[in-house]
């Protein structure tokens, strides 16, 4: 144990500074996996970016969906942007050191930013239950102001839990060693570089990671069973089948989301190995955020539109000017009766 990373304060051991372990003593191994996490980390940077300024842009898109979908957006840039750039570093570099000060700001915005997407991802599940099992009330029950208040108690949930989590980590005891053998500071590596018994410790993450993470989980699978009752009360196949249709896309971020974080925390500990969660943990950090603004814009005509119309757009202006419709009405929320119906807050988009 390195003493430059130790003080002494009232006969008490004070670390001041955690070290990264290297992912590997193979230093090609190290090179190879730095390119491909930085070019997936610009890919998501890139996609959420390109997702964000497209559902800004388009008025068309300004429909409570999307602007879950620009949240969500939002969140996977600070998901990724949190950790990876670190991660980075110590994979290369021999530097992997780290403040203790800045590893309790990396885990709270890891933790913010996570927590706040299992709540957001509920409350995506909630706007295609009403959409489909009560589309006549969808406007109503689906206002502008329910809709940042969604969004905004996702946040606010995401930050208090962070911020409660993080100060209770971080009141333990840390006398030795100061290695975490992860690629960030996640909570649970964290906790196992603290002096004494952690058990109870351990113990309050499992049930904050319950309430917080495993609640919005069993609301999305409730609203989903919903769904699927009234989808198969439905005569007519092709309203089945749109009605399916406009819900496989956030099922599928759904299942990358809590798929990789289920195999990633809750496996035997007799399973885990530190090469294995290193891996799991870029999987849950990097390529669910990359894959998200591709599985949304693949599968749904309206966000591939408007998105080939955006880079129209930038490339037109690029190459001397572009046209501008005058009649475009921009806003949120802001459609008559008739253009609800045809861009509609209550109408099912087509995926």
């Amino acid at each position: 144990m390195n003493s430059r990373y130790m003080v002494s304060l009232d006969n008490h051991t004070y670390i001041t500074q955690f070290v990264f372990s290297n992912f590997s003593d193979v230093r090609e191994l190290c090179y190879l996996l730095f390119a491909i996490v930085l070019l997936m980390f610009l890919t998501s940077l890139t996609g959420n970016t390109l997702i964000g300024i497209v559902i800004q842009s388009t008025p068309a898109l300004h429909t409570p969906m999307y602007f879950f979908l620009l949240n969500l957006s939002f969140l996977e840039i600070g998901y990724t942007c949190s950790v990876v750039p670190k991660m980075l570093q110590s994979l290369v570099s021999e530097n992997r050191e780290i403040s203790r000060l800045g590893c309790a700001t990396q885990m709270f915005f890891f933790a913010l930013f996570g927590i706040s997407e299992c709540c957001l991802l509920a409350a995506m599940a909630f706007d295609r239950y009403v959409a489909i099992c009560t589309p006549l009330r969808y406007a109503t029950r689906m206002s502008w102001s329910v809709c940042t208040q969604l969004a905004g108690v996702s946040w606010s949930i995401g930050a208090l839990v962070a911020l409660g989590q993080t100060n209770y980590i971080f009141s333990l005891n840390f006398c030795g060693p100061t290695k975490i053998n992860h690629l960030f500071c996640d909570i649970l590596p964290v906790i196992a570089l603290a002096c004494g018994d952690t058990s109870h410790n351990q113990m309050a993450v499992y049930a904050v990671a319950f309430l917080f993470i495993a609640s919005p989980f069993l609301l999305i699978i409730a609203s989903y069973g919903f769904i699927l009752a009234d989808v198969l009360a439905m005569s007519s196949p092709e309203g089945q089948r749109k009605a399916l249709s406009t819900c496989s896309s956030h099922l599928i971020v759904v299942t990358l989301f809590y798929g990789s974080g289920s195999i990633t925390y809750l496996r035997p500990k007799a399973s885990h190995s530190p090469i294995l969660d290193k891996l799991l943990a870029l999987f849950y950090t990097v390529v669910t955020s990359m894959l998200n603004p591709i599985i949304y814009s693949l599968r749904n005509k309206e966000v591939k539109a408007a998105l080939q119309k955006t880079l129209g757009k930038i490339t037109c202006s690029v190459q001397g000017g572009c046209f501008t419709d005058p009649t475009v009405v921009t806003g949120w929320f802001r459609t008559s009766g008739a253009q609800r119906v045809g861009h509609g807050e209550n109408r099912l988009p087509d995926n």
